[in-house]
């Protein structure tokens, strides 16, 4: 018995009801979340420095004559007055001895002046010599004393260019490489020698704009409230903190900026004089801010926003407004409070008011 039209559609429309009855709903998106976590952070601003030594000494020489045997090796520690360079100081010991034989022979010349006038003096206070007489040997002693200082003048600039012939340190630091060969003749034409740098402790020199300053100021910023540092080529930090120690006097009016100074001391000898760092100031008071992972942040034409999840397990695209970054961490200074639930991992697949399913993320560094 064949089914009547009628009959084989009510049959079908129920064979496709059933169908749609029994297929899966899809289940809720999976995503990691991570609570927005309140931390203290310090402000901070970072300037470009150049380090520079405290003392810094350029070695010349002050008188002429052959370079002899130099007393250290490049790059030597060396001590205050320790002896580096030697010129031959055999002719200027030889004019210091011939200075001495004309100062012997102005102090006897002297003595001999002495006597004869007061010879003569007592001779015309008995009215037997003459006043002329008297007269001469006076002006014969003025020209005896004359002739023993224009001696001692004589034997003590001798003896300042003898001692020109050792060249030594005035500083304790290190020495650079020597520039001239042993052997050769040097004199005060001939330039540097070598030079001596006191890198102990080390200055940094950076400048900031006026504005910048002026907010300092402001903010009731000093020297004792900030806490200096330095960060290098490589990007590590030199392991000692600085001091705020001189805020220039002057403002260059090509940039508008205005130099300061920071004090580091320099055990290990990171900083060397010349090199370019990066100075960052800190503030020692730090303040509680709401901090995320950088890698939750998008950005569109309208701004920063991430993703939260709310009480009802749905998506919510939340606008924010970013601030500092620091260690992978970014500020979020409006949009965002602490404890909300930011989703960090399959953000990507998430739209808003979507039903996810969170799953807190493990700590940092854990699987």
């Amino acid at each position: 018995m064949k089914a009547s039209p009628a009959v084989l559609l009510a049959m079908l429309l129920t064979v496709s009801t059933a169908a749609v009855g029994q297929q899966p709903t899809s289940a809720p998106l999976a995503v990691l979340v991570q609570p927005a976590e309140a931390r203290s952070l310090a402000v901070q601003r970072e300037f470009i420095g150049r380090a520079q030594a405290l003392d810094k000494v350029d070695l010349r020489a002050r008188v002429q004559g052959f370079l002899g045997p130099r007393k250290f090796k490049d790059g030597d520690l060396v001590k205050q007055d320790q002896l580096l360079f030697l010129i031959e100081p055999e002719p200027y010991q030889a004019n210091v001895e011939q200075r001495e034989g004309q100062r012997a022979a102005a102090v006897g010349a002297l003595a001999n002046a002495e006597v004869q006038f007061k010879r003569a003096e007592d001779l015309a206070r008995t009215n037997v010599g003459t006043q002329q007489t008297l007269d001469q040997r006076r002006a014969e002693l003025i020209g005896a004393k004359g002739a023993l200082t224009e001696a001692d003048a004589s034997l003590k600039d001798a003896k300042i260019k003898l001692s020109y012939t050792e060249i030594r340190s005035p500083i304790a630091g290190r020495i650079g490489r020597a520039n001239v060969p042993p052997g050769n003749v040097v004199g005060p034409e001939s330039g540097i020698l070598a030079t001596v740098v006191a890198e102990q402790p080390m200055m940094v020199l950076f400048a900031v704009t006026q504005r910048e300053l002026l907010e300092a100021r402001r903010g009731g910023a000093s020297g004792e409230a900030l806490t200096v540092r330095v960060r290098l080529a490589d990007d590590s930090l030199h392991p000692e903190p600085g001091t705020l120690d001189f805020i220039d006097v002057q403002v260059d009016p090509r940039t508008d900026g205005q130099t300061l100074r920071a004090s580091f001391p320099n055990t290990d000898g990171r900083l060397t004089d010349g090199q370019t760092v990066r100075v960052i100031l800190e503030e020692k008071q730090a303040a509680k801010v709401v901090m995320v992972p950088q890698s939750v942040i998008a950005s569109d034409q309208s701004g920063y926003y991430l993703y939260v999840v709310n009480r009802d397990d749905k998506a919510e695209q939340r606008r924010i407004k970013v601030g500092a970054e620091r260690d992978g961490l970014v500020v979020v200074e409006d949009g965002l409070k602490e404890g909300e639930k930011v989703i960090v991992q399959g953000q990507q697949r998430v739209r808003p008011g979507m039903t996810v399913a969170p799953e807190l993320a493990p700590p940092s560094g854990q699987p």
